[in-house]
């Protein structure tokens, strides 16, 4: 994993263990965003944190088509590579 893959991965662990009262290590590339039952308020609490974290805009609609935490973190990081 390169240096900003794993920034974007362990931001986006920390905020949803927060939300979702998991330990960061209980995610995985293919955990679903839909078996943790996120609802449109969590993906706006997730975005911006990232946001925030990375200094980046992250689009709210296209952040919440990703399935998994795998889909997102690339998503963010093609974000950052613009």
């Amino acid at each position: 994993m390169d240096e900003d893959r794993k920034e974007v991965w362990d931001a986006l662990t920390t905020r949803a263990s927060q939300l979702f009262g998991k330990d960061a290590s209980e995610f995985a590339e293919d955990t679903k965003f839909a078996d943790l039952g996120i609802k449109s308020v969590q993906v706006s609490q997730l975005t911006t944190y990232l946001e925030d974290e990375l200094d980046i805009e992250v689009p709210f609609m296209k952040f919440r088509r990703c399935e998994t935490f795998g889909e997102a973190t690339d998503f963010v990081c093609e974000l950052l590579d613009e």
